[in-house]
């Protein structure tokens, strides 16, 4: 429905879309994002809107321990970080990332116009992490329970443990 830029009655335009930026990255990090998810009443999933300008990236390389996630190339082209290496994507190319580290990724914009894409995901009811494996740094969170560290030395099921 060509001319929707708002989230209205479950329909929107993914070229439309207005989308906030986000400020809490470093340099090299900024780009535009909309969760549009909860607009529309979804729960059992997610989908988010991003919109990178040349030279930036979205999230730094990771993994997700409980959700699937998907990579939507609206317009533009990016460039795709997985296990496997890199890779160009563009317009009207999805890739897929299982949980698990056999879907790391990142993406990041080398090209010189901006780029749109959309990233559904499933949403893990009860508990989710990520895992960064550049740094090192992981994040869990739960019910009542947000943590982010770094992975440190292995341990006995029941060191420390009484």
């Amino acid at each position: 429905m060509a001319g929707v830029a708002q989230v209205n009655d479950r329909i929107f335009n993914l070229r439309e879309l207005e989308l906030p930026p986000y400020q809490n990255g470093p340099e090299g990090h900024r780009f535009r994002l909309r969760g549009v998810a909860t607009d529309v009443g979804a729960s059992l999933t997610g989908l988010s809107i991003y919109e990178l300008d040349p030279r930036q990236a979205s999230w730094p390389y990771h993994f997700e321990l409980s959700e699937e996630e998907w990579i939507l190339v609206i317009e533009g082209e990016l460039v795709l970080r997985t296990p496997e290496g890199e890779r160009t994507l563009g317009a009207g190319d999805v890739a897929c990332f299982p949980a698990g580290a056999e879907g790391a990724h990142s993406v990041r914009n080398a090209s010189a116009s901006s780029v749109r894409f959309a990233m559904p995901s499933s949403v893990a009811t009860q508990a989710d992490g990520a895992v960064y494996p550049d740094s090192g740094n992981f994040v869990l969170r739960g019910p009542g329970f947000s943590h982010r560290g770094r992975l440190g030395e292995p341990v006995a099921y029941w060191e420390g443990e009484t």
